[in-house]
């Protein structure tokens, strides 16, 4: 059994951000790209089915431009076996319909059990893409797994809901599982993985081959807009009496009046 998993380059959390002079875009110019925080998850799980061996060989998917072979490289250098790279500079930015429908271009032929992603990606946070592709590919899928247990011909995945309760979810392979926080602790890469990574197959694919385009699009991005700048906090001053008589006051402002409390 072979396990395929779906990566995505995206923007680290600490870049400061900024838009286009026309709002159309951000600003890529200084931006720091890593691989999608819920994506190590699921490339984490994919190492530790394979080293328990129920797996023989992990492979590493992404879509965008050719910046996205560094993710591909991080995915390789924690441990995949090799990775194929969709490389088109018009695919950047995309709506899910147009990156699930390449996913399952490029996943044609291949040998695979299990697919995993990460729940969404850290810069859109759309959570589309997975259930997407199982739709497309016509099997079934599991979103917000915290924990997997795979069997001969099926996985059981357990799943984080409202109120810190799990559900059990089992099913069959094929089957895509989307990863969230607690499944794991994903590993650093080592020296030689890095070097090794330098080494593995990546494959190139365009969007011909899997039979995408950014015209497929269902939905597009008509602007950006930076959210506003808080407010200065403001410090109170005074004695022990005088600050818990003005808190206790901020504090019946804010549950009777703001209603944010």
């Amino acid at each position: 059994m072979n396990i395929v998993v779906l990566c995505k380059q995206v923007p680290d959390t600490e870049t400061k951000i900024k838009l286009l002079g026309d709002n159309s875009n951000i600003d890529q110019e200084g931006i720091k790209w890593v691989l999608n925080v819920y994506d190590e998850f699921a490339v984490e799980e994919a190492l530790k089915i394979k080293e328990a061996g129920k797996a023989q060989k992990v492979t590493v998917v992404s879509i965008g431009p050719k910046r996205c072979e560094e993710a591909l490289r991080t995915a390789l250098a924690m441990g995949a076996d090799d990775a194929i790279h969709l490389e088109d500079d018009s695919l950047y930015g995309v709506d899910p319909y147009v990156v699930a429908k390449g996913l399952a271009g490029l996943l044609k032929g291949l040998d695979y059990g299990i697919i995993l992603s990460g729940k969404q990606a850290v810069d859109d946070d759309a959570a589309a893409v997975p259930q997407m592709l199982a739709e497309m590919l016509g099997i079934g899928q599991v979103t917000v797994v915290s924990k997997v247990e795979v069997g001969a011909d099926d996985v059981k995945a357990y799943r984080d809901i409202e109120g810190g309760a799990k559900e059990v979810v089992q099913g069959k392979m094929p089957i895509i599982l989307a990863a969230t926080k607690g499944l794991n602790e994903p590993r650093y890469a080592s020296l030689p993985g890095i070097m090794k990574a330098k080494r593995k197959p990546l494959a190139k694919k365009t969007a011909a081959d899997a039979g995408t385009s950014a015209g497929d699009a269902k939905t597009k991005i008509v602007g950006w807009s930076l959210p506003p700048q808080r407010q200065a906090g403001k410090v109170f001053k005074g004695t022990a009496d005088d600050l818990a008589a003005r808190i206790a006051n901020v504090v019946k402002l804010l549950r009777e009046e703001a209603k944010v409390i």
